[in-house]
């Protein structure tokens, strides 16, 4: 058996569905963007004054088109990610302003060269199945920094792109240098390397670039994932099961004008719900009833049957200290056990303004252990310890079988030296170095050992060209990071 959590008993979950399509059909949606207006008015809705009314048979034919899984290529083509699957994936948060200076435990801002240190460790490591438009570099103008941001990203890894842009121009131009790095639209259609973030204003307001970005990435074939964010007691009803209504309006709206756009195109039901701290004034992405809304935001979605994503693993502390880990490793452990597709928001501190190599570096032994406590215990071999009995009878000798030999892999999430196991000399005479030491010497060796993945010429000087063209039109006369 594999080991999950249910958030939300049928019954409840059945209501957030309701009075979701009913706060549709009655109250409505703010939707800012004319295009998206009239998609859904060809889709059943009524439009006056900005505020569209959807009837649910709208929702439902919309929801019948949206496919129940699809795959994340790596550059090879080769399929990597399945949203919809079984397996929950992670990859590193997104848009921190700032980085966690290894040297003095201080944020400052964001660079170029800092996205590129991110990546080249995220690269290095298993637990990330994707990587991340992790940082924006403040050394790039803001007209391009989305689209700069992905092409670093292209640039040195391999693996699929959890990314986004925040203007509509920008994001087809973005889509213009995946289909490069493809070598056509048709390839990037067949295979896609990245999905982009599409986030809807609370409350139930979809603005000119979300509606425009979502009729954009439909068309071109390219996934979306539409990214609800309530703020429960601000943004949002109070009660966490009124603020899941109010993200399963938001996304409902979404699928009918993505649908709508191109029945069929790929959609992922996600969000970055969070509570809102009465005493602080901040949204704590590390409080349990975060986790406990991005768990029951994935139950709406799976029941709904489409591929899901949650805001998991970054922290509200300051610095990678004892709060980061036992944030991130429960928030970690809720998203597997939830069974959410794709999990974004390892390395991140300080309410995800903050992005920290060495935390996602701690983060992914974490993602490593609550992926093993995921897959369960499993019954191996013609008995449980009958045989082996057997073999040992009364000594104790276990570590002599072959079967201890074959089998302790397959057991045990075996954790690299950044978590201590030694004995506390073996621990001093190794240095006596604390969790965030082990960190940075780990994501300093991942960086040493990295090595940049090939690519096509021809495709590497299209990219290249692409954005070599953007940034000279904005005064960029040099590509930081390369």
């Amino acid at each position: 058996m594999t080991p999950t959590i249910t958030m939300l008993e049928p019954t409840l979950r059945e209501r957030i569905v309701g009075e979701a399509i009913a706060l549709l059909g009655a109250t409505g949606v703010r939707v800012q963007s004319p295009a998206a207006q009239a998609v859904l008015q060809q889709a059943g809705a009524t439009v006056s004054d900005g505020v569209a009314w959807i009837p649910e048979a709208a929702i439902r034919q919309a929801l019948a088109t949206v496919p129940r899984t699809f795959w994340l290529h790596r550059r090879d083509g080769t399929p990597s990610v399945e949203y919809g699957g079984t397996a929950s994936h992670f990859d590193p948060g997104s848009s921190c302003v700032s980085v966690l200076d290894p040297d003095t435990r201080a944020p400052r801002p964001s660079q170029a060269a800092d996205l590129v240190r991110l990546v080249q460790v995220a690269e290095g490591l298993a637990a990330y199945s994707a990587q991340s438009t992790a940082v924006v570099c403040g050394d790039v103008p803001a007209a391009i920094a989305d689209l700069y941001r992905l092409f670093l990203v292209l640039w040195y890894s391999e693996k699929p792109v959890v990314t986004g842009g925040f203007t509509a121009a920008t994001t087809a131009t973005m889509i213009a240098l995946l289909e490069a790095e493809a070598g056509s639209a048709e390839a990037l259609r067949a295979r896609p390397r990245a999905v982009f973030d599409v986030c809807p204003v609370p409350p139930l307001l979809w603005s000119d670039y979300a509606g425009d970005t979502l009729l954009t990435l439909a068309r071109a074939g390219v996934p979306a994932e539409i990214v609800s964010v309530p703020l429960a007691g601000a943004t949002a009803p109070v009660t966490l099961a009124g603020a899941l209504v109010q993200h399963t309006a938001e996304c409902l709206t979404g699928v009918v004008l993505h649908q709508g756009a191109a029945p069929g195109a790929p959609l992922v039901w996600g969000g970055a719900p969070a509570i809102f701290d009465m005493r602080t004034g901040n949204a704590p992405m590390g409080a349990i009833e975060t986790a406990m809304l991005n768990a029951a935001t994935c139950q709406v979605g799976r029941h709904l049957g489409l591929p899901t994503h949650g805001y998991l693993c970054g922290s509200d502390a300051k610095v990678v200290d004892a709060q980061a880990g036992l944030e991130t490793g429960m928030a970690a452990l809720t998203g597997v056990l939830a069974g959410i597709n794709m999990i974004s928001g390892a390395g991140m501190l300080d309410f995800l303004a903050t992005h920290s190599a060495e935390k996602l570096v701690l983060d992914a032994e974490g993602i490593l252990m609550a992926q093993r406590f995921g897959r369960g215990i499993e019954a191996r071999g013609e008995s449980l310890a009958l045989q082996t009995f057997r073999q040992v009878g009364l000594t104790g000798e276990f570590l002599k079988l072959k079967e201890t030999r074959n089998l302790f892999k397959q057991e045990q999430n075996l954790p690299s030296p950044v978590i201590d196991r030694a004995s506390y000399r073996g621990w001093q005479d190794a240095g006596g170095l604390d969790a965030f030491q082990r960190a940075r010497q780990r994501a300093d060796q991942l960086v040493a050992q990295y090595q940049r993945p090939a690519l096509d010429p021809a495709r590497e000087a299209a990219m290249l060209a692409l954005m070599q063209r953007e940034a000279v039109a904005v005064g960029l006369t040099t590509l930081p990071g390369l």
